[in-house]
Formats: structure tokens, sequence, C-alpha cells
């Protein structure tokens, strides 16, 4: 039902150009028939760990792996025509690929392993703002940014999501705050791995899902409440740990 909920409210924006805010030129896709090998070592084990874990949840049937495998060449192919020729020592620019897609992984899961519905989803999210913050790979080395910020290798979520968080923590949480500080680790740190990573390791299935919906329905700014909220669930535990 959710995945059924954000592919028409994303369909239905997409459709009006005063919602869509990048504009993604034509795509045709690539054959079904996708062979693995072409994907990074990294990409091949995220890949084993989507589907060991879609298999887990009762989300995913045989042979899904091919299904997923599609969906991400698809992906780094679509999102390739929109990136800048950059010439850098980082290793982070130097990559065809931002690290594995967890978003689109998870995008594949909502979707009960239907990559072609899941790759038209992706192409229609991919006009809406919200896509920038939620689909970390979207904006990498992207012509969509000023080249001043794709050299700098930092990601938008980075100084725009981790910055109001960090904003939001010292005004709703000091005393969550001052122990980040005391530590000497930013929650900036910890908070750009969950964003990264789709909350996967942190969070049941069914809130990762909440997650995702809640940024797409109600706006990007819902990714900082989130984590403002995961902080203040965990505050005690913070607190305790600080202490000792």
């Amino acid at each position: 039902v959710l995945a059924e909920l954000i592919e028409k409210f994303v369909s239905h924006l997409s459709e009006s150009r005063s919602d869509c805010y990048f504009s993604t030129g034509n795509y045709e896709g690539m054959d079904a028939d996708v062979k693995s090998e072409s994907l990074s070592s990294v990409q091949q084990l995220g890949v084993e760990m989507t589907v060991r874990y879609g298999k887990y949840l009762n989300l995913l049937k045989e042979h899904a792996e091919n299904g997923l495998c599609f969906v991400l060449m698809n992906c780094e192919k679509f999102l390739k025509q929109q990136q800048r020729a950059v010439v850098s020592s980082l290793c982070c620019l130097r990559e065809r690929c931002a690290g594995y897609d967890w978003f689109a992984s998870s995008v594949f899961l909502m979707m009960s392993g239907d990559g072609e519905r899941t790759l038209m989803f992706l192409q229609r999210f991919s006009r809406l703002l919200v896509s920038a913050f939620l689909w970390l790979p979207r904006l990498h080395i992207s012509m969509h940014l000023p080249i001043a910020t794709v050299e700098s290798g930092i990601h938008p979520v980075y100084f725009c999501s981790a910055h109001h968080i960090e904003m939001l923590l010292k005004a709703e949480l000091p005393l969550v705050f001052s122990a980040f500080h005391m530590s000497g680790f930013t929650p900036s740190q910890i908070c750009l791995q969950w964003i990264t990573q789709c909350f996967w390791n942190y969070m049941d299935w069914s809130e990762i899902c909440h997650y995702i919906a809640i940024c797409i329905l109600l706006g990007p700014d819902y990714q900082i409440y989130m984590c403002i909220s995961v902080f203040r669930h965990l505050q005690q535990d913070i607190l305790k740990h600080t202490e000792a």
C-alpha cells in the first residue's frame, strides 16, 4: 500500500512542471539481462546483503539478484548522463558512483523486487527536489550543482540537512549536543551515515519505509526532524554513555 501511495504521489508531481526541480532528459533503458560482473565489488556485496535482507523479510523471491542488478546498472547509466567531467585528486570524485545505492535498494524492496517498476519510479522521482536529499547518488558529481560544490567532494546533504540537524539539536536537545561536543564526534557524522544508508541496520524495515514515505509526502525537511527525533529517543542512552 505504501509503495502504491508514493508511486502515485511521485507520478502526479513529476507531471507538474512547477514541481519538477531537475530536468532529466530522455533515457532509454538497457537490456534486462544485466550481468552482475559489471558492478563494482562494493556493489556486488551490497546486492548480496539486499537480497538476503529482502528474503528474510519475505519481500523477494528467487533470482531477485538479476532484478536488482538491472536497477543499479540502469540507475548508474541514467545518472551518468547528468554528471560533470571532473579532474580531481579526491578518490570519491574519481569513482563512477558514490558507494552502494541504499535508496534504490530500499525502493526495490518496497516494490517487492519488481525491477522495471522500481526504475520507472526512480526516473520520475529524480525530477523532484526531495530526490537530492533521499537519493544521495542523485547528485554525485552532478551538473545540477555549482562546480565549486562538486570539486569540494562534499554532498549537499552534509551542508544542508546535517548542518540544520546540528542547529536544531543545539536548541532542542542541548544535553545531547553537549555530549557530542565533549566526545569530539559531531552529530552530523552519524546523521550522514544514517541518511546515506537509509537507516538500514539502525531501524526496522517498517520504520525505514515510513522514513522514505514521510520525506517524499511531506518534504525533505522531515529528514531533519526524523534525525532529531532519533536523538531524542536515544537521549538517555547517550547521556549514560557520556557519564561512563
